[in-house]
């Protein structure tokens, strides 16, 4: 998903004639310090809309002991005082919309329709943290013992951190601040250094909702910032989604540190459609979710096995794959580039160890001519049949429009191929049969399942549950295990006495009877 530094990387002053962007720090929006900049660019023409610092250890420093001071005060804010910052937030973010859909179109590549979906999910976790009242309640036994009660109260960790990735620039960013933030902890947010322009302007909103100076912090860079969040002792968990590579690195890192530790990774998600499926909706919703946002999703549909006779339909599902517009995001087509052009090159050798390998290339995406925008990242729809679970183009995440098919006899075969695959985000079954898609749910050892939904990430009532290689930690972002993961629990056991009563006799044992 994410790496944390590249070419785009520049030593020296940022010039004059691009913005910067600045980090925040106690409530005050500041230029860094640092000789490091990274270039932001429009993947579609390549056009430099900003500069990033990579913030200095002095600065991260800074934001972590801003972001410990404000705790002291935040964490005795009361519930419904949180709350209505966040539905205040939540009004806020739907009043910009539309600017917000097209800074996150011009700086990632998304397609204006799917960069306000992108806005649209982060917002149903503004909502619900607006309800953290209810969210936060402990138990209450009475009597436990003679005179004696038991209680839990949920408080926060203290200060968290959270680090982003490219493909997401609005939803992850909301995943993580606003949970950890009405749960009262403190908040340092690692933003994307390629495209953090639109979490920048959510940042900006958020504080125009009333989040106090200090309660919500931003620093930007690369690995340096990463590994200084990780160790800081002053921050208490670390939250983090991206690339398998880097989060393998972050939670080992952080756990070290002694922190809690969350990372969502990387993913090869399998869609299994059987013969008895819809075939027009099935078909459409492979393409939809095999190619939308450019691949750029660790959702995204990337394997789709056709069990027995649905093995025919391979030509249909190309034939709509052909019918996709690429272009700008800004001119709303159905795909737009993908993130570098480092990306793009590493789709390409991929699509090339396909070919080598001996998969049948049905549909080759490569050097797409899209009128107006030579200089674009584009890759367009690409398909393979005849894949095999031993080929480059199976084994890794490749990012990008491509989709694999392979073919499987029965279902049980396909349900032992997805299994056997280390990872674990998400997977779906298209079927017309109840049987068959209650024993797939049961069966398949993924953490999130779609029935005829090709990209089953749940509303913020649940939680994000990937699983095996697609996760490290116990608890998923957003939901009820965001809640659980922000805070810990605290258990009073009490006894009242009557000022009259008998001091009664001393005891020496544990029992409280």
């Amino acid at each position: 998903m994410q790496t944390l530094l590249d070419s785009n990387t520049r030593h020296g002053t940022p010039s004059a004639d691009v913005p910067t962007m600045p980090l925040l720090i106690g409530g005050r929006f500041v230029a860094s310090e640092s000789l490091e900049w990274r270039e932001v660019v429009n993947p579609a023409t390549q056009a430099v809309l900003a500069r990033v610092p990579m913030a200095t250890d002095k600065e991260v420093d800074a934001a972590v002991a801003a972001a410990r001071a404000a705790f002291a005060t935040w964490k005795k804010t009361p519930l419904g005082a949180r709350a209505r910052i966040f539905l205040k937030y939540q009004q806020l973010i739907r009043e910009h919309m539309a600017e917000l859909a097209a800074l996150l179109s011009a700086e990632q590549g998304k397609t204006l329709a799917d960069a306000e979906g992108d806005i649209f999910r982060g917002l149903e976790v503004v909502e619900h943290a607006a309800n953290i009242g209810s969210l936060q309640l402990g138990e209450f036994a009475e009597n436990v013992a003679g005179g004696v009660d038991t209680y839990t109260v949920i408080q926060p960790l203290g200060v968290c951190a959270g680090i982003t990735p490219f493909n997401f620039p609005a939803m992850i960013p909301l995943w993580m601040f606003p949970m950890a933030i009405a749960c009262g902890n403190t908040f340092v947010l690692k933003p994307s250094e390629q495209d953090p322009m639109v979490t920048m302007r959510l940042v900006e909103l958020a504080m125009q909702a009333g989040v106090p100076a200090g309660v919500l912090n931003v620093v930007h860079g690369g690995e340096s910032v990463v590994n200084a969040l990780c160790d800081h002792p002053s921050v208490k968990a670390v939250s983090f989604v991206g690339s398998t590579r880097v989060g393998t690195h972050v939670y080992q890192r952080a756990s070290l540190a002694g922190k809690r530790v969350q990372c969502m990774m990387g993913a090869k998600n399998h869609a299994v459609v059987l013969p008895d499926a819809n075939r027009e909706q099935t078909l459409n919703q492979l393409v939809g979710a095999a190619f939308g946002a450019a691949g750029q999703r660790c959702m995204a549909l990337s394997v789709a096995v056709l069990v027995g006779e649905a093995q025919a339909w391979i030509p249909e599902l190309v034939a709509r794959a052909r019918t996709l517009k690429i272009g700008a995001g800004c001119d709303n087509p159905d795909l737009g580039p993908v993130i570098s052009g480092a990306a793009r090159s590493r789709i390409h050798a991929l699509i090339e160890a396909g070919v080598a390998e001996g998969a049948t290339l049905e549909l080759d995406g490569r050097h797409p001519e899209v009128a107006g925008y030579p200089d674009g990242n584009f890759v367009g729809p690409t398909l393979f049949s005849g894949v095999r679970d031993t080929m480059r183009i199976y084994r890794e995440e490749i990012f990008g429009p491509v989709l694999c098919v392979m073919g499987a006899d029965t279902l049980d075969e396909a349900i032992k191929l997805v299994n056997a695959n280390p990872n674990g985000n998400g997977t779906a079954i298209f079927t017309q049969s109840g049987a068959a898609a209650r024993r797939f749910q049961e069966e398949i050892d993924v953490g999130q399942v779609g029935i005829n939904v090709p990209i089953p990430v749940p509303v913020p009532l649940f939680s994000f549950t990937g699983s095996r290689a697609s996760k490290l930690g116990d608890l998923g972002p957003y939901g009820k295990q965001a809640v659980l993961f922000y805070t810990q629990t605290k258990t009073v056991t009490s006894r009242w006495f009557d000022d009259d009563a008998s001091s009664g006799r001393i005891h020496t044992t544990i029992s409280l009877r």
